[in-house]
């Protein structure tokens, strides 16, 4: 009986799976205050205060606080190299990213600020993770090696490139000599691509390269915690034997093993922990002069209302004064001419003088409308001239 009726039944679920997809779309966008970011022609990716959408969502249950992350990768800042702590958000930071880049190019709305923007890749490549593999016998690094020769031959200038822990797996010299290599490679080719790593030499080499550039990820030397803040411009230390130290490690063992490595790499890391740490500063210090900046505007606003009160009550004591002023004049006046008539008893006389009193008293009253009938005046002209 409705056999017949099955193309129209097929273009009916297939339109019934596309409103579904879309409702969902919706909805989802709806929990985790998703927009659409303005897509440009121009190689540009500016994400502002943008959340990863499954930690936020989680935070929310939790009543925890999530922090926004603000990237911006353009043809002249291509490539970021995330460096800091362990725990300390690098890796959320390059998974936001990568996440929501491919949700947007799925057709989802994502969690950034109104003013974002970003153009459409046409390759998102991620490593990120460990996937070493028992069954295909591929250690972390051989892993790592495959994926990077996946990546070398797929990589162009319309690729974003996202790399977890960049050279590790391998001999640290070795391995970070050859990620240094793979590095200067996706940079000519480029790409645009975020890096998180803790290499010393790939923290050099962004520093050279003029696309490239160092982030970290702000971390409070007093109370050794993470800030989760990511601040461009700056590499960072990975405060290896502070974490430690946190973390139970006898201060006894961490001196041996500062004795352990070479002087230069330990002042090579102290002037980077040093100098994050005044980052730090710096951004507190900011913070605290927004804060007394907006304390100050406010204060200003109450001193211009109170002004404003100030110099109402000033024109009405004003108005006030003047009155009383008037009505002793023209007391005094009466006062005189009663008492020259109480010698004089001349009615005629008191009469002229007191008509002579009330004709200049109207005229300066029709002095006083007419200038107040010429300020209506020009009020009513400047308000017309403003709504045309």
């Amino acid at each position: 009986m409705i056999r017949h009726f099955l193309p129209l039944i097929s273009s009916y679920q297939e339109l019934l799976s596309d409103i579904d997809v879309i409702a969902a779309k919706a909805k989802y966008a709806t929990r985790i205050n998703g927009i659409l970011p303005q897509i440009t022609e121009e190689r540009r990716l500016y994400f502002k205060d943008a959340y990863h959408p499954i930690l936020y969502q989680n935070n929310k249950q939790k009543n925890e606080i999530t922090h926004p992350q603000t990237i911006e990768l353009h043809n002249e800042n291509r490539i970021i190299v995330i460096s800091g702590p362990n725990a300390g958000g690098k890796t959320i930071s390059l998974k936001t990213v990568g996440l929501l880049q491919l949700m947007l190019q799925s057709g989802i709305l994502i969690p950034v600020h109104e003013r974002s923007e970003t153009f459409l890749f046409d390759r998102i490549l991620t490593d990120i993770g460990d996937n070493q593999s028992i069954e295909n016998h591929l250690s972390t690094y051989s892993y790592r090696l495959k994926n990077m020769n996946y990546f070398l031959k797929k990589c162009n200038n319309k690729t974003l490139f996202l790399i977890d822990e960049f050279g590790t797996g391998s001999d640290p010299e070795l391995g970070g000599a050859l990620a240094e290599i793979f590095l200067e490679v996706f940079y000519h080719r480029e790409a645009f691509g975020i890096i998180t790593t803790h290499y010393s030499n790939l923290k050099i080499l962004a520093n050279e390269l003029p696309f490239a550039t160092n982030a970290n990820m702000l971390f409070n030397e007093k109370s050794l915690e993470p800030m989760y803040k990511l601040a461009l411009g700056q590499a960072g230390s990975s405060f290896t034997f502070e974490v430690a130290q946190k973390n139970g490690i006898p201060f006894g063992l961490i001196n041996r093993a500062k004795k352990k490595i070479e002087v230069g790499k330990v002042r090579f890391d102290k002037t980077i922990a040093t100098l994050q740490k005044e980052r730090s500063k710096m951004e507190k210090t900011s913070q605290t002069l927004k804060e007394e900046e907006s304390k100050a505007r406010e204060e200003s606003k109450k001193m211009e209302s109170i002004n404003v009160k100030i110099k109402q009550k000033l024109e009405s004591y004003q108005e006030l004064y003047d009155s009383n002023q008037k009505m002793i004049y023209i007391g005094q006046k009466i006062e005189d001419l009663a008492a020259k008539y109480f010698n004089t008893k001349n009615k005629k006389e008191l009469l002229a003088e007191f008509l002579k009193i009330i004709e200049i008293e109207n005229s300066k009253r029709t002095k006083n409308n007419s200038k107040e009938a010429k300020i209506q005046a020009q009020k009513k002209k400047k308000s017309f001239k403003k709504f045309k």
